[in-house]
């Protein structure tokens, strides 16, 4: 084949030599013109059109229009791309963002009417922000359930599905309510910061007029209660640098997807992005003690349910019991970990076995441990936690030495829960806020603590 190819080109090669040939020798017999002789060329060796005059080579003239054309090309080509960038920017409300990218251009491309109209937008954008000065509702929500017909089949832990957590649609009509009702999602971060001298400080949170501010998070993402073909993920991924959710299907199948929580409000804010206010994302509370995102922690036994599926395999994608998998899931922790918070979203503690952390529930000495072993075992996987949320709500006493501690290491943003109510404090050198857990038992005996955000006889799934 490469033998009748190369035997090809040359019969074409020859043939166009003889076609110049020709075309030479007729130039020379019947004194045609050198314009006529070039298109006579150009025809044979199917360069017609191509060059100035049809040269069959390239000209000084045509160097220098090839090389403007090509510069204007390429100017074409930044300026579009420095466009794009600005208006994502801005389609998440990062107006100073936006015009900053702009300013990267100089010189005429600067001039651009199309960037001139960009700046214009941004800034009057900028300017239209308002103050808000209200309160800031936290909702906070457990694993999801993808196939309620498995999770609500009547086996020993159906029950528990029901009262416990929130179908995957569910969760879905919530986020479009929300949408639909003006709320925005905003990061905790933004609502008070730790200045340098160690006070905690409320900002000024000023948003698009007419929208509420919102946090969502996840609340101790390990799937340890989790059984495995029960219709819930049972572990994290990440896919192509975003974070999924392994699902075992109703046939078998393993597959990773939007089957939870963090994929889902990553895949409605690609669809509305002005849901997110500058790229806010949610939050995300681990433990320890049971592992961390559906995989295992050196120490902590078997992180997920010892229940097993059907093919013998126990939920939360754990690898056999051996020093080298400690390792396999550490990475596999750190890298679910690193993409979350690429992609803005902030990873909280739960303490280390996501026990009440309360005075009365904790000595000192056992507080601590429960700080200590989070720090040490999971913190070097997850990052550095600025964020507590206090496991069912049990907070310590304020001030204390427990508060105290927590404070020594950094967590700084403390999360409590409260039923129906929205509540916020600026304490010294810290911040503390209320959640409003959403889980079954919530939505069945207390819908009137969401009537402010969703209707919940509109979505609640009708086999609870």
């Amino acid at each position: 084949m490469m033998r009748r190819a190369h035997s090809t080109t040359f019969r074409k090669a020859a043939a166009a030599a003889a076609a110049a040939g020709l075309a030479a020798a007729v130039l020379g017999l019947s004194g045609c013109s050198r314009k006529q002789m070039n298109y006579q060329i150009a025809e044979a060796i199917g360069t017609d059109g191509k060059y100035e005059n049809n040269e069959p080579v390239e000209t000084p003239k045509m160097k220098e229009q090839r090389a403007a054309q090509e510069q204007s090309e390429s100017e074409e080509q930044n300026v579009s791309q420095i466009l794009q960038t600005a208006a994502n920017q801005a389609a998440g409300y990062n107006y100073e963002e936006a015009i900053a990218t702009l300013n990267t251009l100089s010189g005429n491309l600067a001039l651009d009417s199309r960037v001139a109209e960009a700046r214009k937008q941004y800034e009057a954008g900028d300017a239209a922000l308002t103050a808000w000065d209200g309160d800031i509702p936290h909702l906070c929500f457990p694993t999801l359930i993808e196939d309620p017909s498995r999770a609500f089949d009547g086996d020993s832990l159906s029950d528990t599905y029901k009262s416990t957590m929130v179908t995957t649609d569910e969760f879905k009509a919530m986020l479009q309510s929300l949408y639909e009702n003006n709320y925005i999602l905003v990061d905790i971060h933004s609502i008070a910061k730790l200045q340098s001298e160690g006070d905690m400080e409320l900002q000024t949170l000023r948003l698009p007029s007419g929208k509420k501010p919102i946090v969502l998070s996840q609340d101790n993402v390990d799937y340890s209660s989790v059984k495995n073909g029960d219709g819930i993920a049972t572990a994290l991924t990440v896919e192509d640098g975003a974070v999924k959710a392994k699902y075992t299907d109703a046939d078998g199948h393993d597959l990773s997807g939007d089957y939870d929580l963090i994929p889902i409000l990553d895949s409605f804010i690609a669809e509305h992005p002005d849901f997110s206010f500058r790229g806010a994302r949610g939050i995300v509370s681990v433990s320890g003690k049971n592992g961390v995102f559906g995989y295992r922690l050196p120490d902590t036994g078997s992180a997920g349910s010892s229940s097993e599926s059907e093919s013998g395999n126990q939920a939360g994608s754990f690898s056999a019991n051996s020093a080298a998998s400690y390792t396999d899931d550490q990475k596999k922790i750190a890298e679910i970990a690193k993409a979350l918070t690429d992609e803005g979203w902030s990873i909280a503690s739960a303490g280390w076995s996501h026990s009440y952390m309360n005075d009365a529930s904790m000595t000192t000495d056992q507080f601590r441990q429960e700080i200590d072993s989070w720090e040490s075992k999971v913190a070097p996987l997850t990052g550095k936690a600025d964020i507590l949320f206090f496991p069912y709500g049990a907070e310590v006493s304020y001030p204390g030495d427990s508060l105290s501690y927590l404070l020594e290491n950094g967590l700084v943003y403390l999360c409590g829960l409260w039923g129906d109510t929205d509540y916020k404090e600026i304490g010294d050198g810290y911040m503390r806020m209320t959640r409003r857990f959403v889980d079954g038992y919530s939505l069945k005996n207390a819908p009137d603590n969401f009537s402010s955000f969703f209707d919940v006889s509109d979505l609640i799934d009708k086999n609870r």
